[in-house]
């Protein structure tokens, strides 16, 4: 059981309430687990990430304070969000664990045509985009991280699948076809809850 608090961070289109059956799988297994999945409102795409991390950072020190050892964990865009918080707010001095789910860490075709304004948020998941060439040029901020990356290969918001993986750490393809599937597929929730609360 994890001794450390464990925060979820939603995606693009989400609310917390995305992630009730994982939560209910956690808390069966490790009932004193202290889990926090703040709301970060995306305006359907037009906040950037950067923003995003800014108000992540804002919940989790309002939260817990400044010292307080975490787990991190994000799906889809709450990925990125938390990657940029452990790298540009110093979120990778405090945590031990970051556990990406169907995030695209190397962006995704999907996002290729879409305008930086007004979707800035979406336009910072584009494969090569200003953002996520600044998160590889700072990769080395997370060697003393546990990651861990979980992805679909037939995967078609984050696309192609393989995009959906962290610079370091092992990576798990799920057996679910679609993204949704990711969060929502109870094999695929039993397989996240089992590396999210591993020693």
């Amino acid at each position: 059981m994890s001794e450390r608090p464990l925060v979820l961070i939603h995606g693009l289109w989400d609310t917390p309430r995305l992630f009730g059956r994982l939560e209910q799988m956690l808390l069966e297994r490790a009932p004193d687990l202290e889990l926090f999945a703040p709301h970060l409102p995306h305006r359907l795409g037009a906040t950037p990430i950067r923003q995003l991390a800014r108000q992540l950072d804002g919940v989790i020190q309002e939260r817990f304070g400044g010292e307080t050892c975490l787990d991190l964990f994000g799906f889809s865009m709450g990925g990125v969000i938390a990657r940029t918080w452990l790298q540009e707010w110093g979120g990778a001095r405090r945590t031990r664990r970051f556990v990406c789910l169907g995030s695209p860490q190397q962006g995704t075709l999907t996002a290729q045509l879409i305008p930086s304004w007004p979707l800035a948020g979406i336009a910072d998941m584009k494969i090569g985009s200003a953002l996520l060439r600044d998160l590889d040029a700072g990769r080395d901020q997370l060697d003393g991280l546990q990651c861990v990356s979980l992805y679909s290969r037939t995967d078609i918001t984050v696309f192609p699948g393989w995009r959906a993986v962290l610079p370091q750490g092992p990576r798990q393809a799920l057996p679910v076809w679609t993204h949704r599937q990711l969060i929502a597929n109870p094999r695929a929730a039993a397989v996240v809850a089992d590396v999210l609360l591993a020693p």
